[in-house]
């Protein structure tokens, strides 16, 4: 009875060690050294010259000899092709290029923000308006201002809506440019701002040359003190 459990359980941990071995190689991308399961591979070097069809154990030699690893590139050719690299070497770089292909992937996402003003709008209100503008540009955003015109007397004097979004541009002016001038849809008056562009700094000038003039003079002087010399 004893030895029919312990026959039961050792045959469980064969079924699981295989299954999970299965699953390991399955899951690595490349097979290394000892896990090619393949007779006989082509081989490139580590300069990346053929070497021909060598079996896998005479392949594994060469490489250890190098201090280097076997790494099957394609297992999937009719005779698999191994190449004989450092393979930490090897997935450092690949890790490396990927980060870098994905920082390049990202795209800056710029949002455009709306603020919404009336033509009769308060002081306390205007500056509310103003510092949420201003949170929006210093985050990279753009901002859509826009002003609505109610119908009866604002739409009998549109020119206040436009002053009003003249009066907030120039109080916008010290961080923000304007992309697009107030424009007119129906009864709604919009301008759109955007964050101010870095421009690179200026070189600096050269310095005119009265120090090298300056330094020819002494020269001069004591040419002349060894004539009186001799």
């Amino acid at each position: 009875m004893q030895f029919l459990r312990f026959f039961a359980y050792f045959y469980i941990f064969i079924v699981f060690f295989n299954l999970w071995r299965c699953l390991s190689i399955g899951t690595k991308d490349l097979s290394v050294n000892n896990e090619i399961r393949a007779v006989q591979v082509r081989v490139i070097d580590d300069l990346g010259n053929q070497m021909g069809v060598l079996k896998t154990k005479d392949a594994l030699n060469i490489a250890q000899e190098k201090g280097l690893d076997l790494v099957e590139i394609a297992p999937t050719a009719e005779i698999p092709v191994c190449r004989i690299m450092d393979y930490g070497k090897f997935k450092f770089e690949k890790s490396k290029k990927e980060k870098e292909a994905k920082k390049k992937q990202k795209q800056v996402i710029i949002e455009t923000k709306e603020i919404e003003l009336s033509w009769n709008i308060g002081t306390h209100d205007f500056n509310t308006r103003l510092g949420q503008t201003r949170k929006f540009i210093e985050g990279g955003n753009k901002v859509k201002i826009s002003l609505e015109l109610n119908k009866g007397r604002e739409m009998a004097h549109m020119e206040l809506g436009y002053q009003m979004l003249e009066k907030f541009e120039q109080a916008c002016l010290d961080f923000c440019i304007v992309e697009k001038r107030p424009v007119r849809e129906g009864r709604r008056i919009s301008m759109f701002i955007g964050p101010k562009k870095v421009k690179p700094e200026e070189k600096p000038r050269i310095a005119d040359k009265p120090a090298a003039a300056e330094s020819e003079e002494p020269a001069e002087s004591t040419e002349e003190k060894e004539e009186v010399k001799v």
